[in-house]
């Protein structure tokens, strides 16, 4: 099956008269069997899913959330279809990965063979490992790359395991829920623990994913998206995006195999009108029995979709007990002797904000770190700054668990924050500083691009000349690594261990 036969079949291009397309899409009966089967239902059972989400041509409706009896009305509205990652039956855990481009977003969409081959080593290399482990996953491509998805039975000793596991901000388990569920509930905190303990097994998972997967890729591969240098295409890396495991869990979910995919009409103002039609309407599709290639011609073509769905599988895999050797991998390893270090200290109270993250002396920051302070929105909403931050503050001596407290009384102050419905600002914090201090401190991060000129290169520096070197942090947080004075005197000050020998 050739991509020009399938444009050649969608004679209707972009997102034209597409929405009765969508419709008639979801009329098929191999497709809404497959997209129930994903949410934990079949023809004799309700689904298990706590909600559904949906999405039109305009924008996600991340925050409006229907009863899984809506399920009819979403798909005679031809809309993109999402179920929670809150299961009424089990712990889903899903490990996702996929393209980035900084300069040219809709590469993606118009070059689909160059960039899904890219983040094919990383994609054979998260599947050869869930193997080794004996985990089954569903595999299905998105428009921008990778899931692999499976499912732990509650009551079972791995979430057990989990559970014992969890930790995290007491905002996460105490929150008031902003979300309005069609049914008030309360995320179980058992659940939620066992959700936070799952993070921290799957930032493990990441970092082992990374470690092998990075050295054989064309493009940088990173945890969570971050800019990086350019190459020929742009700013452009793979990201393994852990960040769902930075919310809490009742607000994160998952589109469904078979459902429609509108992201680049809902984000059109980063593609412009004269790319998306060049854009076939696109279709989420299990990779089962079937290769990457042809999967990214199907999802381009409705009627090669509804044929897929008559012989596809998008059950949700129960890895059963398999899963406790990588619990118990990640229990032995590095990543969680840093997990126990970053959990070692409680971050400021906001009672105590005004004489301890508030007397911090900004003077002493770069000037790029000082402005993510400064002014933290948007700028301390990108991964790229949290980043840079992290490593500022570790080369000046203070503790991981801090400087997410430090970012939390920034998340938690009135800057105009709209991004922080149905989240938990201290979660997030934990979340974005943790991954990066972790990979410093555990050795899988050198620094190698924290200094100025790559800055400049990732267009993550507007200066030309601060007065300050970032070359200088770099030295001094590698130096406190090196000698065990990560998290150690001198406070707010560079350890230069040429000074100190």
């Amino acid at each position: 099956m050739k991509t020009s036969a399938v444009l050649n079949r969608n004679s209707v291009s972009g997102m034209t008269a597409t929405i009765q397309q969508c419709v008639n899409y979801y009329r098929n009966r191999d497709v809404r069997a497959r997209i129930v089967d994903f949410l934990g239902g079949d023809v004799f059972a309700t689904p298990t899913c706590r909600y559904l989400v949906a999405g039109d041509i305009n924008q996600p409706q991340l925050h409006h959330h229907y009863g899984v009896r809506a399920l009819d009305s979403l798909f005679d509205g031809g809309l993109e279809i999402c179920r929670s990652l809150w299961d009424e039956n089990s712990l889903l855990a899903d490990f996702d990965v996929e393209y980035v481009n900084f300069d040219h977003a809709a590469e993606v969409f118009l070059e689909p063979e160059r960039v899904f081959e890219i983040q094919q080593p990383v994609a054979d290399t998260i599947e050869r490992t869930l193997q080794e482990y004996g985990i089954s996953a569903l595999h299905f491509l998105s428009g921008r790359g990778h899931h692999f998805v499976w499912r732990i039975q509650r009551g079972s000793e791995a979430f057990k395991r989990l559970v014992k596991l969890g930790r995290g901000p007491e905002s996460l388990w105490t929150a008031g829920r902003e979300l309005q569920l069609p049914e008030e509930k309360d995320v179980p905190v058992e659940l939620a623990r066992a959700f936070a303990g799952l993070g921290l097994v799957m930032e493990f998972l990441a970092h082992r994913i990374k470690e092998i997967a990075a050295p054989i890729t064309q493009i940088p591969v990173e945890l969570t998206a971050v800019e990086v240098g350019p190459s020929a295409h742009g700013r452009e890396m793979v990201s393994i995006d852990i960040s769902e495991y930075g919310d809490p869990l009742y607000s994160r979910m998952l589109r469904a195999p078979f459902s429609i995919y509108l992201k680049p009409w809902q984000q059109r103002w980063a593609f412009g009108a004269h790319v998306l039609e060049n854009v076939p309407p696109l279709v989420v599709v299990p990779l089962e029995k079937i290769a990457w290639r042809e999967g990214i011609v199907r999802m381009r073509d409705f009627i090669a979709a509804q044929e897929l769905a008559q012989h596809s599988t998008t059950k949700i895999p129960d890895a059963g007990e398999n899963v406790q050797k990588l619990i118990g991998d990640y229990e032995r390893s590095n990543v969680a002797k840093f997990h126990g270090w970053f959990y070692s200290q409680e971050p400021h109270a906001p009672d105590w904000w005004p004489d301890t993250y508030d007397k911090l002396p900004l003077e002493i920051l770069p000037v790029c770190a000082r402005a993510f302070l400064e002014r933290p929105n948007d700028l301390l909403l990108r991964p790229a700054s949290i980043r840079r931050l992290v490593r500022v503050m570790l080369a000046l001596g203070w503790h991981p668990r801090h400087i997410a407290g430090l970012i939390t009384s920034k998340y938690a102050r009135p800057f105009g924050w709209t991004q922080f419905e149905g989240c938990d600002p201290a979660t997030r914090a934990e979340f974005y500083a943790r991954v990066f201090a972790g990979l410093f401190t555990t050795g899988r991060d050198d620094l190698v691009d924290f200094n100025c000129v790559s800055a400049q290169e990732q267009k993550t520096c507007p200066l030309s000349n601060c007065g300050f070197n970032l070359l200088q942090f770099q030295r001094s947080a590698l130096d406190r690594r090196a000698h065990d004075r990560l998290a150690h005197r001198p406070f707010n000050r560079l350890f230069l261990s040429s000074e100190y020998s």
